[in-house]
């Protein structure tokens, strides 16, 4: 049973009346509306954000439902590859990091993402676009950087195309490809960021090929108006409305040693028995303090998003009759509308608990009030083990039961 379908569309209408841009489906493409709507967000670098209904970040979205999208995904892939075989899979933080690791499941291949945690890097480069812009290659092995064979590169939706050009820059500089694969759920560049694309791959003397599975445009029609600027400018605290209402359970699983618990620091099918071991382990624990729950949602914390989506699979899978769904925290704030067809309805306001020291808030969307019976939140060990309180009282509020699955190195 699964209420995380991959049938939500949203109009837009409201943001293409006042923020002025509008989805427009390329030919040949199916409809871009069927996998991505649009939200309004408070960045005046870009005020307008690309929703996915299927991505499991800001919406809800059954396990099954993201693991299918990002498994044809991995398709479209193996076609560009023809016939090669890609070893490196890079997903980008924060959105994509969930999608990069369900392609590299597709292909066979050791996931990586990129990181916006401190820390030692191999390298780094900006998605200037975004709110927190830098982004940081963090591979417990250099190698895993220095293959000549083609390497994969996987986001959420490709808009300009920058930032991709600026990773494949840094990363050529590393170890010449003579290939890299670009993947997204939908190509949203305009003619001109497509041209520009094969002009850094001349000037690089390599190929950069792009797939997705849908293919449109982000039409300018008007600038934002009054209405907007002032959305985007308000210093909105997304607070809970109601009183807390959840017993709360915390628990904190002991990952074991040497086995990474996802891709930033690379995850590859070396790793793949721990795992998977510490995977169902760590899902049958989450399964019982779940027990008698009719709808459960995984709720990953910014860029640890396979784990959750995994925890949340396993529960879809050993139990039918359960309403399992998964997204994850962001950092991205954005503008909440009570609007059936505007993609971000509810929101919640909170402060990180994962050592960032950048005194930004965090966000949680879409997870209304008495929406699931249980809410299991999982947290890594860079998040103390009485951290989150402020997330946790915030979710307390909107659920009966609050799981809180910490994973965590013996010690840590």
């Amino acid at each position: 049973m699964s209420s995380g379908t991959d049938t939500t569309t949203w109009s837009g209408q409201w943001v293409s009346e006042h923020a002025g841009v509008e989805l427009v489906t390329r030919p040949g493409s199916a409809p871009v509306d069927e996998l991505v709507g649009l939200a309004v967000r408070r960045n005046p670098r870009r005020v307008h954000l690309i929703v996915s209904s299927v991505l499991a970040k800001h919406v809800p979205v059954a396990p099954s439902v993201a693991r299918r999208h990002g498994s044809d995904l991995g398709a479209l892939v193996e076609q560009a590859l023809d016939g090669a075989r890609a070893e490196v899979v890079l997903g980008y933080a924060e959105t994509a990091t969930g999608l990069g690791h369900l392609v590299a499941d597709r292909l066979g291949a050791t996931a990586i993402h990129s990181t916006r945690r401190s820390g030692w890097s191999a390298l780094s480069f900006e998605e200037e676009h975004s709110h927190a812009t830098t982004h940081r290659l963090q591979p417990r092995e250099l190698s895993l950087l220095q293959g000549t064979g083609p390497l994969v590169l996987v986001d959420d939706e490709l808009s300009t195309g920058r930032t991709i050009l600026n990773t494949v820059r840094e990363l050529h500089a590393i170890s010449a490809r003579p290939a890299y694969v670009v993947a997204a759920l939908v190509d949203l560049r305009s003619d001109d960021a497509r041209a520009l694309a094969d002009t850094v791959a001349a000037e690089l003397d390599t190929s950069i090929s792009f797939v997705a599975l849908l293919q449109g445009d982000v039409r300018p029609v008007h600038e934002p108006d009054a209405e907007v600027r002032a959305a985007v400018a308000a210093d909105v605290a997304l607070t809970p409305s109601g009183p807390e209402r959840a017993s709360e359970v915390r628990t904190t699983f002991t990952w074991p040693a040497g086995v990474p618990d996802g891709g930033r620091h690379g995850l590859g099918p070396a790793d793949a028995d721990g795992f998977e071991t510490a995977v169902a382990a760590l899902a049958a624990e989450v399964g019982d303090l779940v027990a008698g729950a009719r709808s459960v949602h995984v709720l990953g914390t910014e860029e640890l998003m396979y784990l959750p989506h995994r925890i949340g699979e396993a529960l879809e899978t050993a139990r039918p009759a359960l309403d399992v769904t998964v997204s994850s925290t962001t950092r991205s704030p954005v503008v909440v509308r009570d609007d059936p067809a505007y993609a971000i309805r509810h929101g919640i306001t909170f402060e990180a608990h994962d050592g960032a020291d950048d005194g930004k808030p965090r966000f949680a969307y879409n997870l209304e009030p008495g929406r699931f019976d249980a809410i299991v939140l999982v947290v890594d060990d860079a998040t103390p083990v009485d951290g989150a309180d402020d997330l946790r009282a915030a979710l307390r509020t909107l659920t009966d039961r609050l799981v809180v699955a910490r994973v965590a190195e013996a010690g840590a």
